[in-house]
């Protein structure tokens, strides 16, 4: 995939010259990859909108039938429609449009065996990220880390008719996606999925929401291309009410950052008022999971462990939900789009009180995740997989490792619910080894903001000096 990254980026700055801007590429590059892998896998594209039709135009014809052929499917009823809703060439000159077709169709896509389009889209912002440009400010989880979650979780349709999955913060969709592929591959390419399971699995499984439409429409694609009906819902997950519609699995990694987030939003479901974006994702995947439902949400050391708010998110979420596992992540695992962020996965069932709650550590004398020299691979959690046992509700016989604790709720209720629990002996303080630049800067953004929302509850208590 990587010489296919650098083909697309160097195009880029072909079209850059064409006038359009980096979030305009992106739109028109997946445009064309979902029109070419439509037809590789023989979906439903009407024929004369074809990826075939449009190969074969040039100059100024070919101008004018892109135009049409994304205004004409954007009318399409169904998810096609939303795919190409409000869709815009960018193209003024034939010439280079011609170019990315022919780059494209020289390419079997569907072939690669990967998630192309998303990891095309994804290998451009890290890119970006790396070469210091605006408009990398999305960042999406890793694709290893992604699959490791889904193995513990066994997300399994079949075995429940009202099973369903969700991804309130869904990006590209690549929760939903690698679900989905987990369950083809346990069922030995779906051979083994009953005939009247398929309409179901296709049309009322698999649903997230994205606040972005760039994201959604890659998302809305993904699921396309693998024959999945349900929606990506454009919307705000944690400022609009919560619709009545409970999920059996919730998968997702809300977005880090406290940008546009200034004002906590009025939910009755929420117990804790917080203007912090992470709290308010957790405490809306607490009201949206069904009874005797199942989560894995990531979320950074900062918001989880630090914020004033997060003791008593935490301690609501364990008196709800039996909070059985957290994983630290390995540093650097957010490369290059962040490097310093240091986050965790929380693995919770609702409907149970917790008892106690298991902690792997997967960070203090591992080295850090680099983009090029140590690359995040599946061996940095094989460990915790076997730790974690077969049970997705984490309930299964536990042995205590080096890396992997027990603590019991006492335990946790004395630290004021705080989980930012250390017992690894870090080797690298006792090398002198400093933190980076960019941690260094992050932690101070991090206690700005953590002044900011002291400062704002200070204000609501002094209710204008009365």
């Amino acid at each position: 995939m990587t010489n296919i990254e650098q083909k697309l980026w160097g195009f880029c700055h072909i079209l850059r010259h064409d006038g359009m801007n980096y979030g305009d590429y992106i739109d028109q590059l997946t445009f064309l990859l979902f029109l070419k892998m439509a037809e590789e896998k023989g979906h439903d594209i009407p024929q004369q909108w074809s990826w075939a039709k449009l190969k074969e135009k040039s100059g100024t014809e070919l101008i004018e039938f892109y135009q049409d052929l994304l205004r004409k499917l954007g009318k399409e009823k169904g998810i096609l429609g939303e795919i190409f809703l409000e869709a815009q060439s960018r193209f003024n000159n034939p010439v280079n449009l011609k170019k990315l077709i022919q780059l494209i169709d020289e390419l079997e896509w569907s072939s690669l065996g990967i998630d192309v389009k998303a990891a095309a889209y994804e290998g451009l912002l890290e890119k970006a990220a790396s070469e210091g440009k605006k408009g990398a400010g999305q960042f999406f989880t890793p694709r290893i880390l992604i699959q490791a979650i889904v193995r513990v979780m066994k997300p399994n349709p079949l075995k429940d008719k009202e099973f369903t999955i969700h991804d309130p913060a869904a990006g590209t969709g690549g929760f939903l996606v690698e679900a989905y592929e987990w369950l083809i591959e346990q069922t030995n390419q779906g051979a083994k999925i009953p005939r009247e399971d398929w309409s179901r699995l296709k049309q009322k499984t698999y649903s997230g929401t994205e606040l972005v439409q760039q994201p959604r429409r890659l998302a809305l694609m993904n699921l396309y291309l693998h024959g999945i009906h349900d929606g990506i819902y454009l919307g705000d997950s944690i400022s609009e009410p919560a619709s009545e519609k409970k999920y059996s699995c919730i998968l997702t990694n809300p977005p880090f950052g406290t940008k546009g987030s200034g004002q906590a939003p009025h939910r009755e479901d929420f117990i804790i008022e917080t203007s912090n974006k992470q709290l308010n994702f957790l405490q809306h995947c607490m009201t949206i999971l069904k009874s005797g439902g199942r989560c894995a949400i990531v979320l950074p050391d900062n918001v989880l462990f630090e914020e004033h708010a997060a003791s008593q998110v935490i301690k609501n979420l364990m008196e709800d939900c039996n909070l059985h596992t957290v994983m630290r992540l390995p540093n650097g695992t957010f490369t290059p789009y962040s490097q310093g962020v240091k986050a965790n996965v929380l693995f919770f069932t609702k409907g149970v009180k917790t008892e106690k709650v298991w902690i792997y550590d997967n960070r203090t004398n591992i080295e850090g995740v680099t983009k090029k020299d140590r690359p995040l691979t599946p061996e940095h959690f094989a460990e915790f997989e076997k730790a974690f046992g077969s049970d997705p509700n984490g309930l299964n016989q536990r042995t205590p490792t080096e890396r992997f604790k027990c603590f019991k709720r006492k335990e946790i209720e004395d630290r004021n619910y705080n989980l930012d629990i250390f017992w690894l002996k870090d080797d690298s303080l006792d090398d002198g080894e400093l933190e980076t630049p960019e941690e260094i800067i992050k932690n101070i953004r991090n206690s700005q903001e953590k002044i900011a929302g002291y400062l704002d509850e200070i204000e609501k208590v002094l209710n204008n000096g009365n």
